[in-house]
């Protein structure tokens, strides 16, 4: 697949699970480089690298919680260079994924946009935040991370549904401009309130 073609959303509760797994293994692959850099500045403000990884555990058991589901034990993140950040993260993963069966994700609900189902909301939401946060961790702890086109185009699209909603207290930041000529990749990280250029101190 080139690097412009938009890859088709996943809409079935099998295709939405398979990629949030292929998404948060990318995500494992970044704390697998951090090299114990977690107590290094992100471009979150006043989040440290593992702040972010922190976040994004909590965001995703509240999914469960909210719904009624089974939620995991939280996994020790740990303190200082050593924490084994990368197989906690793992073993959140592979708990979460057995609670979000094909039968869990094609449950519907009344969503914050009108009824949707639990697959919807872990695509358009918690998935698509794997792709920035692990761009965020990345930039932390010294790493290359690259927005494709494509990705860039299919988190476009979503971004576009979210509306004004995107900038909501909680949500992304203001927009940050980007140069004439940036990446796709790039536009999309400073619509969502990133600066890519920016670098740990």
């Amino acid at each position: 697949m080139s690097e412009s073609t938009v890859p088709p959303v996943p809409s079935s509760a099998a295709a939405i699970r398979a990629d949030y797994l292929r998404r948060a293994e990318r995500f494992a692959g970044v704390l697998d480089g951090a090299d114990g850099r977690w107590d290094s500045p992100s471009p979150c403000a006043g989040w440290d690298a593992r702040a972010v990884v922190r976040h994004v555990v909590e965001t995703e058991r509240e999914l469960l919680e909210r719904h009624g589901l089974p939620v995991p034990p939280a996994p020790d993140l740990g303190a200082g260079p050593h924490g084994d950040v990368a197989t906690a993260w793992r073993a959140h993963v592979a708990a979460t994924a057995d609670v979000l069966t094909d039968d869990v994700l094609s449950r519907t609900y009344d969503g914050f946009f009108g009824p949707t189902t639990i697959g919807a909301t872990l695509r358009d939401f918690y998935t698509w935040d794997l792709l920035v946060h692990g761009w965020d961790v990345a930039r932390a702890t010294g790493q290359p991370y690259v927005v494709s086109d494509a990705d860039a185009a299919a988190h476009d699209a979503t971004a576009d549904a979210w509306g004004d909603a995107l900038h909501a207290d909680g949500i992304c930041a203001a927009a940050v401009p980007v140069p004439a000529g940036a990446s796709p990749g790039d536009r999309l990280l400073g619509r969502l309130g990133r600066d890519p250029g920016w670098t740990a101190a």
